[in-house]
């Protein structure tokens, strides 16, 4: 995440960008203590029109640090808690008939919002995962034969336990392709879980996501996304994309690589995270750091691997040190 100051005018106007930005971080900063890396690739993510999965352990303020991201943006908002109960039309919405007006009418469920944030999504059966396929994908609903479009932004923002495996469901590949990231949320370190406690402390009755004031509405984050688009990726780069990708599907620890889909992820990744650090163009830092979140969750390990307990990223991590970088 090194910002490299560049020693000429920018192509793109991204001073809005970078501020915006920057004050969504200081709002998310004044409440969590540390997990900068996770902040920092969920603001990549809303430039990239992507989607994140945040996955760890209990109590490391992976729902907390998506209420306050919404709180920090002036758009809409719901909550969806996963359980084995529920059902497709829980999520997406359903036809109710009304009797003054002798027709069904459409009543939409919680998805129908800007940002989405689904609680240990991992907890829902197949058949109310196979539910977010057409809107995660192609941000709209089909219902009885209608197609309803999302509201922009729309983002996905959904937590998992990788610990706890009763009661919960394995993520299909299909759904699991539609995450622009797959978010490692580690524990904080001694010094960071002291200033968390000193915060609770002087807090006393904890802190309520409401209390952060909009910093942004959707037609900033349109301009913001625009600015991203714009940013220039060279020849070299997205030959050197294609590689990282393609080597995945024949390097001997991986039984299973990435797809095209995940390039694309790479490339629209680097160009949104070129521009949240002040650049209009891309470099190898930038895809080799991104590589990691884009691909972890997109590979599969052979069994001799899995059963040494070896986990994608460090897979990952050797691969990436064999393809070339260009120069």
């Amino acid at each position: 995440m090194e910002d490299i100051q560049t020693p000429f005018a920018n192509r793109i106007n991204l001073e809005e960008l970078q501020s915006s930005m920057a004050q969504i971080r200081a709002a998310v900063g004044s409440v969590i203590v540390g997990q900068q890396e996770m902040v920092e690739l969920m603001l990549v993510a809303l430039l990239a029109e992507g989607h994140v999965l945040l996955e760890g352990v209990p109590g490391v303020a992976k729902t907390l640090t998506a209420k306050l991201l919404a709180a920090a943006i002036d758009t809409g908002f719901s909550r969806i808690q996963f359980t084995p109960d529920l059902m497709p039309s829980d999520i997406l919405g359903t036809s109710v008939f009304n009797v003054k007006t002798s027709d069904f009418e459409f009543r939409s469920g919680p998805i129908f919002s800007n940002l989405v944030l689904i609680d240990e999504i991992n907890r829902a059966p197949a058949k109310t995962q196979a539910a977010l396929f057409e809107v995660m994908e192609e941000r709209q609903v089909t219902l009885d034969g209608k197609t309803m479009r999302m509201g922009e932004p729309f983002m996905v923002m959904a937590t998992q336990n990788p610990i706890e495996q009763e009661g919960t469901y394995r993520l299909p590949e299909a759904q699991l392709d539609r995450f622009l990231f797959r978010i490692d949320v580690p524990y904080p370190s001694l010094d960071e879980e002291v200033l968390i406690l000193q915060g609770h402390h002087e807090r006393g009755k904890g802190f309520s996501a409401a209390a952060i004031q909009p910093v942004l509405g959707p037609e900033q984050i349109a301009r913001a996304r625009a600015s991203a688009r714009q940013v220039h990726v060279s020849q070299d780069l997205l030959r050197y994309i294609a590689r990282l990708v393609t080597t995945t599907r024949a390097y001997p620890d991986l039984y299973l690589g990435a797809s095209p889909r995940a390039s694309v992820a790479i490339l629209n990744a680097a160009k949104a995270y070129a521009a949240l650090q002040g650049r209009d163009f891309i470099t190898p830092e930038d895809v080799k750091w991104l590589a990691i979140p884009v691909l972890q969750h997109r590979v599969t390990l052979t069994p001799e691997r899995e059963m040494e307990g070896r986990r994608e990223a460090d897979i990952l991590r050797e691969m990436i040190e064999t393809v070339e970088v260009p120069r």
